[in-house]
């Protein structure tokens, strides 16, 4: 499915949605069913971990009162209208009915920004889809936690609720973030790839599970970690675990997603057989009634949340003018659904305290596989098309003349430190006049455009001995300087990465 979806240029959620379904269409298939407790438990810890790491806090900042009133208000806008529609068209009793909206609310940035950087739409509306994908799974999966509950117990107090509610997302926050600092004192005595990239592996989890095991948000302490470590791991880790680590997560979150569409393609079958087949073709249509809901909430929303709070408010205009309709458009269209909402319906508790069963628990599956597989085709195929037909550009060079101003900086760190070491013993004295002239030269090259440069090749032990002791000595001053910058708040985290990604590659190529 990941080469078909290459050769397609579609996004590989795309393919493994239709891939579940065919896997559902297979006859006498082996029936699978795990406990839920190991779907939730197994799956959500590193996917939230893995986003949240890569995600700019900058650009969070930037961003947060769009970013809010998606991952927040949109997130419950459409839990609500979701459960009434389940309530009065379904049938579904009120506690299903949240947990369904519940579950079927958070978004997944992966195919979306998958198709935007591809397209090179604004790097705003990238930011804002990436953002609020991994806020509203916080909220999403806490709202979710409370709907699971009263359906458990049968008893559901609101004031109860929003008490418990904040003290979660408090807590989980604290826990996450006491969970960062030690994991950071851990790793920074540690230089040993294998071990630093297994920490990190299991970082989700560390602040997950204790957080589940004290009553507060274990998915919120998750994400809280995974945005600390991604600002401390620059300094706290080697280029080699930086570069091998990156490629670990890369294999690791499209295993888990891969996983998660297989295993809903798996359970489908049973599913359906619990329904049993007079009731299949209503099911389909109540399938399509729920998606189209969540795709209807969203376009009613953000339309609306986008210009009015600027009609209103106009310090918000005057400090934030108006994106084009187009741009927001964009953003509302950007809708579709992925793993968390699989991993949310696939964790559904099999019986109530009462002993009962769980009641409507395979609708709700159905109806939450439909809105993913529907938000990826419907949405999915279309945005493409939607974006060359709306005639969006990357008219925002922001990121790119950071970058090149931080390559610049970089280089100019390099020649400081280049002269502070002129004159060592170890430093030989044509070996600092050739690579002083290569970076006087990339200075100058990224004074025009930066641009990709060569590492030079030297014959005699000796002297590549210390070109390389000088090289790593002026790659550790451009990677200081660099996360100075980011710190400060001059440049993205992405351009840091780019850099530093590049710096590493660099060092990873030196012998000592």
């Amino acid at each position: 499915l990941l080469v078909t979806a290459k050769f397609a240029r579609i996004p590989y959620p795309i393919m493994l949605g239709v891939g579940g379904l065919g896997l559902a269409a297979i006859p006498e298939l082996p029936e699978v069913e795990l406990e839920p407790e190991v779907v939730l438990v197994g799956f959500l810890p590193p996917l939230l971990y893995g986003a949240a790491f890569f995600t700019p806090l900058r650009e969070l900042r930037r961003n947060v009162r769009p970013i809010s009133l998606l991952a927040i208000g949109l997130v419950l806008a459409t839990m609500l209208v979701v459960a009434a529609v389940a309530h009065e068209m379904l049938g579904f009793g009120w506690a299903e009915s949240f947990v369904l909206g519940a579950i079927v609310s958070p978004t997944d940035p992966v195919a979306a920004t998958a198709i935007a950087r591809r397209l090179h739409v604004p790097g705003r509306i990238v930011t804002i889809v990436e953002g609020e994908s991994l806020i509203n799974d916080g909220t999403a999966l806490v709202a979710y936690k409370f709907a699971v509950a009263a359906v458990l117990t049968g008893s559901f107090s609101l004031l109860d609720a929003s008490g418990e509610f904040l003290l979660s997302v408090v807590g989980g926050v604290a826990v996450g973030m006491a969970v960062g600092a030690a994991i950071a004192s851990v790793r920074r005595r540690l230089h040993e790839p294998p071990v630093e990239i297994t920490i990190a592996l299991f970082s989700g989890y560390f602040g997950y599970l204790p957080a589940e095991e004290l009553g507060v948000s274990g998915v919120l302490a998750a994400v809280t970690v995974g945005i600390y470590m991604g600002r401390r791991t620059s300094v706290l880790t080697t280029p080699t675990t930086r570069i091998q680590g990156q490629a670990v997560f890369e294999i690791v979150q499209f295993l888990l997603n891969s996983a998660l569409f297989v295993l809903i393609g798996l359970q489908l079958p049973a599913v359906l057989d619990e329904i049993g087949s007079a009731d299949r073709s209503e099911l389909f249509a109540d399938g399509a009634l729920i998606a189209a809901t969540v795709m209807v909430v969203r376009l009613l929303w953000v339309f609306p949340l986008t210009y009015l709070p600027r009609l209103l408010f106009p310090r918000i205009g005057a400090d934030d003018p108006s994106p084009p309709w187009q741009n927001t458009l964009l953003v509302a269209w950007t809708g579709m659904r992925g793993a968390v909402s699989l991993a949310a319906a696939l964790a559904l508790p099999l019986a109530t305290d009462a002993g009962g069963d769980f009641p409507n628990r395979e609708a709700i599956i159905f109806c939450a596989f439909s809105v993913i597989v529907g938000t990826l085709l419907i949405q999915g195929l279309t945005l493409p098309p939607l974006i060359r037909l709306l005639g969006v550009d990357d008219a925002d060079e922001t990121l790119e003349r950071e970058e090149n101003i931080a390559r610049k900086r970089a280089a100019q760190a390099a020649l400081d430190r280049l002269e502070e070491l002129t004159g060592q013993e170890w430093v030989r004295e044509d070996t600092a006049e050739r690579i002083g002239g290569m970076y006087r030269y990339r200075h100058r090259r990224f004074s025009a455009r930066f641009a990709e440069d060569d590492g030079d090749s030297v014959e005699i032990e000796e002297r590549s001995e210390s070109f390389q002791r000088l090289s790593r000595e002026l790659l550790e001053a451009q990677r200081a300087t660099v996360i100075r910058m980011r710190n400060d708040g001059e440049i993205n985290d992405e351009v840091l990465r780019i850099i530093e990604r590049e710096l590493d590659l660099e060092d990873s190529r030196l012998e000592i």
